[in-house]
Protein backbone atom coordinates (compact mmCIF):
# COMPACT_ATOMS: atom_id res chain seq x y z
CA UNK A 1 0.00 0.00 0.00
CA UNK A 2 1.09 3.50 -0.90
CA UNK A 3 0.24 6.67 1.37
CA UNK A 4 0.08 9.58 -0.35
CA UNK A 5 0.12 12.79 1.90
CA UNK A 6 -2.06 16.21 1.33
CA UNK A 7 -3.46 17.04 -2.11
CA UNK A 8 -0.41 18.63 -3.23
CA UNK A 9 1.17 15.09 -4.09
CA UNK A 10 -1.34 14.93 -6.83
CA UNK A 11 0.57 17.10 -9.01
CA UNK A 12 2.86 14.92 -9.32
CA UNK A 13 1.38 11.34 -8.99
CA UNK A 14 1.50 11.34 -12.80
CA UNK A 15 5.82 11.71 -13.04
CA UNK A 16 5.89 8.96 -10.54
CA UNK A 17 3.21 6.58 -11.91
CA UNK A 18 4.29 6.55 -15.73
CA UNK A 19 2.89 3.92 -17.09
CA UNK A 20 2.02 1.68 -13.91
CA UNK A 21 -1.72 3.27 -12.98
CA UNK A 22 -3.85 0.23 -13.35
CA UNK A 23 -1.06 -1.92 -11.16
CA UNK A 24 -0.57 0.77 -8.34
CA UNK A 25 -3.65 3.30 -8.23
CA UNK A 26 -6.04 0.46 -6.50
CA UNK A 27 -3.14 0.44 -3.48
CA UNK A 28 -3.07 3.97 -3.00
CA UNK A 29 -4.84 5.84 0.38
CA UNK A 30 -4.34 9.72 -0.18
CA UNK A 31 -4.40 11.44 2.82
CA UNK A 32 -5.68 15.08 2.28
CA UNK A 33 -5.77 18.34 4.45
CA UNK A 34 -6.73 20.72 2.57
CA UNK A 35 -9.67 22.67 1.30
CA UNK A 36 -8.47 25.86 -0.99
CA UNK A 37 -9.88 26.00 -4.31
CA UNK A 38 -6.71 25.54 -6.47
CA UNK A 39 -6.44 21.98 -5.56
CA UNK A 40 -9.53 21.54 -7.67
CA UNK A 41 -8.38 20.84 -10.87
CA UNK A 42 -7.86 17.76 -12.60
CA UNK A 43 -4.02 18.64 -12.42
CA UNK A 44 -4.38 17.23 -8.72
CA UNK A 45 -7.05 14.98 -8.88
CA UNK A 46 -8.04 13.02 -11.95
CA UNK A 47 -6.49 10.24 -10.55
CA UNK A 48 -8.85 10.35 -7.22
CA UNK A 49 -11.61 8.32 -8.08
CA UNK A 50 -9.27 5.46 -9.06
CA UNK A 51 -7.39 5.32 -5.84
CA UNK A 52 -8.33 2.82 -2.85
CA UNK A 53 -9.81 5.21 -0.37
CA UNK A 54 -9.21 8.73 0.61
CA UNK A 55 -9.21 9.98 4.17
CA UNK A 56 -9.63 13.60 5.10
CA UNK A 57 -9.38 15.60 8.81
CA UNK A 58 -12.81 16.52 9.07
CA UNK A 59 -16.51 15.66 7.92
CA UNK A 60 -16.84 19.22 6.85
CA UNK A 61 -14.06 18.80 4.67
CA UNK A 62 -14.89 15.54 3.36
CA UNK A 63 -18.40 16.53 2.58
CA UNK A 64 -16.71 19.52 0.60
CA UNK A 65 -14.15 17.71 -1.45
CA UNK A 66 -17.30 15.49 -2.32
CA UNK A 67 -19.28 17.97 -3.37
CA UNK A 68 -16.81 20.33 -5.40
CA UNK A 69 -14.61 17.57 -7.40
CA UNK A 70 -18.15 16.29 -8.92
CA UNK A 71 -19.75 19.78 -9.11
CA UNK A 72 -16.86 21.39 -10.41
CA UNK A 73 -14.81 18.34 -12.13
CA UNK A 74 -17.51 15.90 -12.42
CA UNK A 75 -15.58 13.29 -10.89
CA UNK A 76 -16.60 10.83 -8.10
CA UNK A 77 -14.36 10.79 -4.78
CA UNK A 78 -13.69 7.10 -3.65
CA UNK A 79 -14.25 5.38 -0.56
CA UNK A 80 -13.42 8.23 1.62
CA UNK A 81 -12.74 8.12 5.42
CA UNK A 82 -12.68 10.78 8.49
CA UNK A 83 -9.61 10.70 10.83
CA UNK A 84 -9.74 13.44 13.31
CA UNK A 85 -6.22 14.43 14.50
CA UNK A 86 -4.38 14.00 17.62
CA UNK A 87 -2.30 16.01 19.96
CA UNK A 88 1.31 14.26 20.29
CA UNK A 89 2.82 12.75 23.73
CA UNK A 90 5.55 15.48 24.07
CA UNK A 91 2.84 18.26 23.53
CA UNK A 92 0.34 16.46 26.24
CA UNK A 93 3.62 16.30 28.33
CA UNK A 94 3.99 20.07 28.70
CA UNK A 95 0.61 20.87 28.61
CA UNK A 96 0.04 18.16 31.75
CA UNK A 97 3.00 19.73 33.74
CA UNK A 98 1.65 22.54 35.55
CA UNK A 99 6.08 23.98 36.55
CA UNK A 100 6.42 23.46 33.22
CA UNK A 101 3.84 25.74 32.10
CA UNK A 102 4.19 28.53 34.96
CA UNK A 103 8.00 28.58 33.91
CA UNK A 104 6.97 29.23 30.01
CA UNK A 105 4.32 31.60 31.04
CA UNK A 106 6.27 33.64 32.90
CA UNK A 107 9.25 33.57 30.24
CA UNK A 108 6.26 34.51 27.28
CA UNK A 109 4.87 37.26 29.18
CA UNK A 110 7.78 39.16 30.53
CA UNK A 111 9.56 39.04 26.95
CA UNK A 112 5.74 40.64 25.67
CA UNK A 113 5.71 43.00 28.45
CA UNK A 114 2.50 41.47 29.76
CA UNK A 115 1.82 41.64 33.37
CA UNK A 116 0.54 37.57 35.17
CA UNK A 117 -2.91 39.21 35.93
CA UNK A 118 -3.38 41.04 32.33
CA UNK A 119 -5.66 38.61 29.77
CA UNK A 120 -3.94 37.70 26.37
CA UNK A 121 -6.36 36.39 23.85
CA UNK A 122 -4.31 35.23 20.57
CA UNK A 123 -4.67 33.93 17.29
CA UNK A 124 -1.72 31.47 16.51
CA UNK A 125 -1.86 31.22 12.61
CA UNK A 126 0.21 31.93 9.58
CA UNK A 127 -0.58 35.82 8.75
CA UNK A 128 -2.99 35.85 5.62
CA UNK A 129 -6.26 37.31 4.94
CA UNK A 130 -7.89 34.00 5.12
CA UNK A 131 -6.73 33.66 8.76
CA UNK A 132 -8.85 36.53 10.08
CA UNK A 133 -6.37 38.57 11.93
CA UNK A 134 -7.45 41.77 10.26
CA UNK A 135 -11.28 40.93 11.54
CA UNK A 136 -9.98 39.67 15.04
CA UNK A 137 -8.20 42.64 15.38
CA UNK A 138 -11.59 44.76 15.16
CA UNK A 139 -13.08 42.91 17.34
CA UNK A 140 -10.48 43.75 19.74
CA UNK A 141 -10.92 46.97 19.23
CA UNK A 142 -14.67 46.83 19.60
CA UNK A 143 -14.41 44.70 22.74
CA UNK A 144 -12.03 47.45 24.33
CA UNK A 145 -14.89 49.76 23.15
CA UNK A 146 -17.30 47.85 24.88
CA UNK A 147 -15.81 47.53 28.63
CA UNK A 148 -14.63 51.26 28.19
CA UNK A 149 -18.16 52.20 27.22
CA UNK A 150 -19.55 49.82 29.97
CA UNK A 151 -17.43 50.30 32.45
CA UNK A 152 -16.43 47.19 33.58
CA UNK A 153 -13.67 46.43 35.08
CA UNK A 154 -11.82 43.64 33.76
CA UNK A 155 -7.54 43.21 33.80
CA UNK A 156 -6.09 44.78 30.90
CA UNK A 157 -6.33 43.03 27.49
CA UNK A 158 -3.94 42.31 25.15
CA UNK A 159 -4.43 40.99 21.25
CA UNK A 160 -1.08 38.54 20.29
CA UNK A 161 -0.85 37.61 16.56
CA UNK A 162 2.05 34.41 16.56
CA UNK A 163 2.50 33.78 12.99
CA UNK A 164 4.15 37.04 11.37
CA UNK A 165 7.30 37.26 8.85
CA UNK A 166 9.40 40.17 10.36
CA UNK A 167 11.72 39.57 6.86
CA UNK A 168 9.12 39.84 4.79
CA UNK A 169 6.23 41.62 5.61
CA UNK A 170 3.04 41.92 3.42
CA UNK A 171 0.90 43.94 2.41
CA UNK A 172 -1.53 42.48 4.52
CA UNK A 173 0.49 42.77 7.31
CA UNK A 174 1.43 46.46 6.83
CA UNK A 175 -2.09 46.75 7.11
CA UNK A 176 -2.95 44.73 10.22
CA UNK A 177 -0.26 46.86 11.58
CA UNK A 178 -1.41 50.22 10.69
CA UNK A 179 -4.81 49.77 11.80
CA UNK A 180 -2.82 49.09 14.93
CA UNK A 181 -0.94 52.03 14.81
CA UNK A 182 -4.71 54.35 13.75
CA UNK A 183 -6.21 53.29 17.05
CA UNK A 184 -3.86 53.85 18.78
CA UNK A 185 -3.16 50.38 20.26
CA UNK A 186 -0.40 49.84 20.29
CA UNK A 187 0.45 49.08 24.07
CA UNK A 188 -1.68 46.18 23.36
CA UNK A 189 -1.32 44.64 20.57
CA UNK A 190 2.09 42.26 19.85
CA UNK A 191 3.37 40.62 16.86
CA UNK A 192 5.60 37.45 17.41
CA UNK A 193 7.26 35.70 14.55
CA UNK A 194 6.48 32.25 13.31
CA UNK A 195 7.17 29.47 14.81
CA UNK A 196 6.72 25.76 14.92
CA UNK A 197 7.11 25.63 18.39
CA UNK A 198 3.96 26.92 20.02
CA UNK A 199 4.04 25.20 23.82
CA UNK A 200 5.61 28.61 25.22
CA UNK A 201 2.64 30.68 23.86
CA UNK A 202 -0.39 28.32 24.82
CA UNK A 203 1.06 28.26 28.48
CA UNK A 204 1.35 32.07 28.22
CA UNK A 205 -1.75 32.94 26.45
CA UNK A 206 -5.60 32.81 28.19
CA UNK A 207 -7.87 32.42 25.31
CA UNK A 208 -7.19 30.73 21.92
CA UNK A 209 -8.95 32.80 18.55
CA UNK A 210 -9.38 30.64 15.76
CA UNK A 211 -10.55 32.94 13.02
CA UNK A 212 -10.20 31.62 10.13
CA UNK A 213 -12.66 32.63 7.52
CA UNK A 214 -14.27 30.79 4.56
CA UNK A 215 -14.87 27.82 4.56
CA UNK A 216 -12.88 27.27 7.75
CA UNK A 217 -9.60 25.23 8.45
CA UNK A 218 -9.69 21.49 7.43
CA UNK A 219 -9.60 20.26 10.92
CA UNK A 220 -7.20 22.97 13.26
CA UNK A 221 -4.53 21.23 15.20
CA UNK A 222 -4.02 24.46 16.84
CA UNK A 223 -7.46 24.36 18.41
CA UNK A 224 -6.93 20.77 19.87
CA UNK A 225 -3.46 22.21 20.57
CA UNK A 226 -4.64 24.85 23.28
CA UNK A 227 -7.43 22.69 24.77
CA UNK A 228 -4.66 20.51 25.90
CA UNK A 229 -3.64 23.75 27.32
CA UNK A 230 -7.35 23.90 29.03
CA UNK A 231 -7.87 27.27 27.17
CA UNK A 232 -11.31 28.54 26.31
CA UNK A 233 -11.28 29.13 22.39
CA UNK A 234 -13.29 31.20 20.20
CA UNK A 235 -13.70 29.66 17.19
CA UNK A 236 -15.68 30.61 13.23
CA UNK A 237 -18.49 28.49 13.03
CA UNK A 238 -17.14 27.04 9.54
CA UNK A 239 -14.87 23.84 8.66
CA UNK A 240 -13.24 21.67 11.16
CA UNK A 241 -13.77 23.82 14.21
CA UNK A 242 -17.36 23.14 14.39
CA UNK A 243 -16.22 19.69 15.34
CA UNK A 244 -13.83 20.06 17.58
CA UNK A 245 -15.65 23.15 19.94
CA UNK A 246 -18.42 22.80 21.66
CA UNK A 247 -20.05 25.87 21.78
CA UNK A 248 -20.85 27.29 25.27
CA UNK A 249 -19.00 24.37 26.38
CA UNK A 250 -15.63 24.31 24.93
CA UNK A 251 -15.68 27.60 23.69
CA UNK A 252 -17.95 30.20 21.96
CA UNK A 253 -18.16 29.90 18.14
CA UNK A 254 -19.18 33.44 15.89
CA UNK A 255 -19.54 33.72 11.81
CA UNK A 256 -17.33 33.79 9.76
CA UNK A 257 -16.85 37.53 7.55
CA UNK A 258 -17.59 41.13 8.92
CA UNK A 259 -20.62 39.32 10.08
CA UNK A 260 -18.87 38.06 13.19
CA UNK A 261 -16.69 41.29 14.06
CA UNK A 262 -19.47 42.03 16.47
CA UNK A 263 -20.42 38.58 18.14
CA UNK A 264 -16.35 37.66 18.33
CA UNK A 265 -16.06 40.81 20.10
CA UNK A 266 -18.97 40.57 22.82
CA UNK A 267 -17.44 37.05 22.98
CA UNK A 268 -14.52 38.61 24.09
CA UNK A 269 -15.94 40.75 26.41
CA UNK A 270 -17.73 37.39 28.10
CA UNK A 271 -14.88 35.85 28.61
CA UNK A 272 -12.57 38.68 29.78
CA UNK A 273 -15.28 39.77 32.23
CA UNK A 274 -15.90 35.78 33.96
CA UNK A 275 -12.69 34.43 34.94
CA UNK A 276 -14.49 31.36 36.04
CA UNK A 277 -16.12 30.81 32.89
CA UNK A 278 -12.85 30.73 31.35
CA UNK A 279 -11.55 28.54 33.40
CA UNK A 280 -14.84 25.77 32.98
CA UNK A 281 -14.70 26.09 29.47
CA UNK A 282 -10.74 25.39 29.37
CA UNK A 283 -11.18 22.25 31.50
CA UNK A 284 -14.03 20.90 29.57
CA UNK A 285 -11.95 21.70 26.31
CA UNK A 286 -9.14 19.44 28.05
CA UNK A 287 -11.78 16.49 28.70
CA UNK A 288 -12.56 16.47 25.28
CA UNK A 289 -8.84 16.33 24.56
CA UNK A 290 -8.49 13.53 26.40
CA UNK A 291 -11.71 11.62 25.40
CA UNK A 292 -11.12 12.37 21.60
CA UNK A 293 -8.27 14.11 20.19
CA UNK A 294 -5.39 12.23 21.73
CA UNK A 295 -2.47 10.62 19.29
CA UNK A 296 -3.85 7.20 20.01
CA UNK A 297 -7.31 8.33 19.09
CA UNK A 298 -5.81 9.32 15.71
CA UNK A 299 -3.61 5.93 15.31
CA UNK A 300 -7.08 3.72 16.13
CA UNK A 301 -8.44 5.71 13.53
CA UNK A 302 -5.97 5.20 10.95
CA UNK A 303 -5.47 1.61 11.78
CA UNK A 304 -9.05 0.78 10.92
CA UNK A 305 -8.79 2.45 7.95
CA UNK A 306 -5.69 0.55 6.59
CA UNK A 307 -7.71 -2.54 7.62
CA UNK A 308 -10.51 -1.92 5.71
CA UNK A 309 -8.86 -0.72 2.60
CA UNK A 310 -6.49 -4.40 3.35
CA UNK A 311 -9.69 -6.19 3.38
CA UNK A 312 -11.29 -4.80 0.09
CA UNK A 313 -8.13 -5.17 -1.76
CA UNK A 314 -8.27 -8.91 -0.63
CA UNK A 315 -11.45 -9.24 -1.59
CA UNK A 316 -11.03 -7.66 -5.06
CA UNK A 317 -7.57 -10.57 -5.49
CA UNK A 318 -10.12 -13.43 -4.57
Amino acid sequence: MVILNTAVTGKWLEFVLKDHHSKVLSKILWWIHEMRGHYFKLDYVKHLPFVAGAMIDSNTTAEYWKNRTHERLGIQMPKTFVVHLGNSKELMEIAEDSVARRVLREHIRESLGVRNEDIIFAIINSVSRGKGQDLFLQSFYESLKIILEKKLQVPAMHALIVGSDMSAQTKFETELRNFVVKRGIQDKVHFVNKTLTVAPYLAAIDVLVQNSQARGECFGRITIEAMAFQLPVLGTAAGGTTEIVVDGSTGLLHPVGKEGVAPLAENIVKLATHVERRLSMGQAGYRRVKERFMEHHMAERIASVLKQILQKSRERLH
